[in-house]
Formats: structure tokens, sequence, C-alpha cells
């Protein structure tokens, strides 16, 4: 697929997903008042290679820093029935109100020196000394990021200390080639927080939630540190891989340049995941990681050899219209993988790889899932919206050029290519 033909595609399913689509209201990141006192609080640092925003209620944009930036964020998430298990409550209006919306409550910059006085006092608060670091994936602008890790902690009930790593993505379909550049740009500076988790006598235990794109940079920054290292640190335990946009051919090799000492790695796949058709075609035709068949040759055996546990939602039917995030919404799937890995049970197909059993098998013990590597994917990829829509002005002219300029290139919506075709 050409680039044009890619911008199309992504250009042409934007139109058609868009339409009803509210979106949200911007700048939620400026602190308001706790007025409800019994809503939940999650605390989070953050790392980040995003460039500071000169709206104090947007903090980060999607453009590129020079250098790594650090983030202490308290995000207020309203209980009872003000919103679904793995559901973000976005405000109406501004200023949010805690005790329906979720609501930032602090929002400040620090100094590493800061962050890592927050880091120790964090883990010295967790049961078992753990940290778990999540990474965010393609299309997702910084609130994004905050209020989903934020439900994430929440709805896991997880213990160790929570950090968001995000990345410089301009939150617009047409930007994945950006995207993809930015993850790049992140390998060090996400190594660098590895490093320092692996030496710092305070963390026993690492746990890495990582989505959609956030695998590649994952990945890299894991093989960076064993070839660096020699071997990856035993502290490092999960890794969970959910709709990884991966090349399987890389991955082997990330794999294999891991050495055998590497963390336990989950794998969260879906053969019908229409974002990740979208990216095979841009990538060569090779088939990206999140959506294999591991039952077939030769990821079967390839997989089994590696320890790599796999979970296929392909028969799961909760989840987004691109079948890309599908975790947002099965709250039951989230309890209960959550609930089997905080009781040290491995995760197979036959207890978790058939939608209408897990739907059907939610318990008491599944909901008080609580444990770092419990916490397990309800970070979908961001959803088309009022907030991507705004950056088509900027970069649908220098994307397509002359060629879209009739609307009659557009007005066929998604139905002019192969369904598949509409992902990103």
């Amino acid at each position: 697929m050409t680039g044009y033909r890619f911008f199309r595609t992504l250009l042409l399913c934007a139109v058609t997903l868009v339409t009803g689509c509210g979106g949200h209201p911007r700048d939620v990141l400026t602190p308001v008042a706790d007025t409800a006192p019994q809503s939940h609080r999650v605390d989070m640092l953050i790392a980040t290679t995003r460039s500071p925003s000169v709206r104090r209620g947007e903090m980060f944009t999607g453009e590129r820093a020079r250098k790594p930036y650090f983030a202490d964020l308290t995000v207020s998430v309203p209980s009872g029935s003000a919103r679904k298990v793995g559901a973000i409550a976005w405000p109406r209006k501004l200023p949010a109100d805690p005790a329906t919306d979720f609501a930032t409550l602090k929002a400040d910059v620090i100094d590493i020196a800061a962050a890592k006085a927050w880091l120790s006092t964090s883990v010295r608060k967790t049961p078992d000394g753990s940290a778990l670091v999540f990474v965010h994936g393609f299309n997702t602008r910084f609130e994004d990021s905050v209020y989903r890790f934020a439900q994430i902690v929440r709805d896991s009930g997880v213990h160790s200390a929570p950090i968001l790593v995000t990345w410089p993505s301009r939150g617009s379909l047409l930007a994945y080639g950006y995207d993809r550049e930015s993850t790049n740009y992140t390998r060090n500076a996400l190594e660098n927080l590895f490093q320092y988790l692996a030496k710092d006598p305070e963390v026993k235990d690492v746990s890495i939630l990582a989505h959609s794109m956030g695998n590649w940079l994952t990945l890299e920054a894991l093989r960076q540190m064993a070839i660096r290292n020699g071997r990856l640190p035993t502290k490092f335990r999960n890794v969970m891989l959910a709709a990884p946009d991966v090349d399987v051919d890389v991955f082997r090799s990330q794999i294999a340049d891991m050495g055998r000492q590497h963390p336990q790695f989950t794998l969260f796949v879906s053969r019908d995941d229409r974002a990740l058709a979208v990216s095979r075609r841009v990538w060569g035709d090779v088939a990206r990681l999140g959506s294999i068949d591991p039952e077939v040759v030769p990821y079967k055996q390839e997989l089994a050899e590696a320890g790599i546990t796999v979970i296929d939602l392909t028969k799961v039917k909760a989840g987004d219209r691109l079948n890309h995030g599908k975790f947002a919404e099965s709250p039951e799937i989230v309890r209960l993988i959550g609930a089997r890995i905080s009781d040290g049970q491995t995760l197979t197909d036959s207890r978790v790889g058939l939608g209408d059993k897990i739907l059907a098998a939610t318990t008491e013990t599944a909901a008080a899932a609580g444990s770092a590597a419990g916490l397990i994917l309800a970070a979908p990829v961001a959803v088309v919206d009022a907030d991507t829509r705004d950056n088509f002005a900027s970069q649908v002219d220098d994307a397509l050029g002359a060629k879209t300029s009739g609307q009659s290139r557009m007005s066929g919506g998604c139905k002019t290519i192969r369904p598949e075709d509409c992902g990103r």
C-alpha cells in the first residue's frame, strides 16, 4: 500500500467513524477542588518525552521534547453508579465534578529528584515493594493516557506504585508515521527508567503493561537493556502485551536478544483486530503480533518454546468498533484475568479464551483482583472523536495533497475499501 493510499484509508475510516462522536472537553488537567470525599484517588508518576504545553489544563502536547519531563498527578475517580467498570467518566463540562466525573486534583511538573522521592515514598507504601509501568498506544493525547491509566489502576485494585510512560503521540489518525518514530525517539528514556527501577533496592517487583504501538517501545527498551546488561533483571517478572502492533519476525529477534532470562510474557491477540489489519498492509503484509492465530504453525511451537502465554480473544465480542481494545468494555474479563494472576495461576486459553465462558465466570474472587500483574489491559487505543477532528485541518492537506480536495473522494466512507482496512 502506498503512502497516499494508506492515508486515504485512514481519512475515509475517520469520516465514517466520527459521525455522532461528541468528544470531550479539552484542558481537563486543570486541578479542581476535592469536593467528593467518597470518590477514589489515584496518585501516579508521569515520565514523558512530550513537550510541555503553554496551556495549563493540557500540560503536555504531542510534540517531542529535548529531554524527559516528570509530573505528579492525582486523579479522582467517581464511585458508585457514576460510571461502569472499564469506562472513563469524562466531564461533560468544565470544571469537572469529582462526584460524577474523572477530575484532576493535582497536576505538578516536577524535577528528577522529586520524581525519585515520589517513587521511593510510593513503593514503601505498597505491600510488596512493587511498581507498575503503563505504556499507551497510538493516537493518544496526554490527558487520554492519564485518565485511562487512572481507570486501570482503580478498576484492577492494583496496590503497586503506578508509573505512566507517555510518549509524543499527536492524537490523530493521520499521524501514524509520526507516532511510530516517536516511540523510537523514546526508547532510550524508557530504558533509563527501567535501569533505575532495576537498581533501586526499594523496588522489589516490576510489572509492565503495554498497548498497541506502545508494545514496540516497550520491547525495544527491554531489548536494549538486556544487551547492555547481559540479561534482564529478575524483578521484571510480568510483561503484558495487549494488541501489540509489532512485526512477528522482529518480535522473534527481540525475544532472542533478551536471552533465556526474560520476564513472563502474556500476549493478548485477536484475529479480528481491524486496526492491526491496516498496520499489516503498511508494513509489507507481514503479520502483526497482536492478530496472529496462536494455534497454527509456526506460532504455536515458537510461543511454547519461549514460554509465552497467549490469550486468544477473537471470540470475545465486547470492545471498540475496531476490535483493538476489547478489554475496555469487558470489565468481567479484567476482573477474571486479574484474579487468576493475583492467585499465581497460569493463564491459558482453556480458562479465558472463550468469550461466553469469561462473561459468565465473574465471581466475588474475580472482583477482588489486586496485584500489579493482575491489572490487565483496560487500555484501548483512543477513539476517533472531536480531538482527532481538530487535527485534520493541519494535517489532511499535507498528508493527502490535492488528490483529496474533491468532496466525491470522501463521499463513500469505508464502503469504498475493504472492511478490514478501516483501522487506526
